[in-house]
């Protein structure tokens, strides 16, 4: 863009002093140029002004779709995330954190049945549920545990 706006520049100054018809074609060719090239670089800015908005949107709206807080790139466009991405044991993980859920429920639902038997209860039943429920929530807490970590509190993605 410099180049061409010496160009131009000097185009002017020789056609000015030699005042010859020559001269000015080169001026105004250059002109020419000059023009062309400013509206090249303001098309391009423009352009890509518009893109980054575009794509701001796309993540907004896949993050609002999977349930996550809209990205802060969409107002600084500098930010790198890192998504990790579910594999199979996780799904399996899963389904069996919901089995022990299940029992859980199941074996709460007989505490609350005997119970509701007054004098009449069975003792063994309401015990044999209530270490069921605290086996149960022990391996559900192992599977929560980070792979080699002792005590320490789980670490992970958060999913809403």
């Amino acid at each position: 863009m410099t180049v061409v706006i010496i160009a131009f520049l000097v185009a002017v100054i020789f056609a000015a002093n030699q005042n010859d018809v020559v001269g000015w074609v080169v001026a105004v060719v250059s002109f020419g140029w000059l023009a062309l090239a400013t509206f090249v670089v303001l098309s391009i800015q423009r352009a890509a002004r518009r893109a980054g908005a575009k794509l701001a949107e796309a993540q907004d709206a896949f993050n609002a779709a999977t349930g996550r807080a809209p990205s802060s790139s969409s107002a600084d466009h500098g930010g790198t995330r890192v998504v990790t991405q579910r594999n199979a044991a996780d799904g399996v993980r899963d389904l069996k954190l919901d089995h022990s859920f299940k029992i859980v429920q199941v074996q709460a639902r007989v505490v609350e049945e005997e119970r509701a038997k007054g004098a009449a209860a069975n003792q063994d039943t309401i015990d044999r549920a209530l270490e069921t429920i605290a086996i149960t929530a022990t391996n559900a807490r192992d599977m929560l545990k980070s792979s080699g970590a002792g005590d320490e509190p789980v670490s992970g993605t958060i999913i809403d």
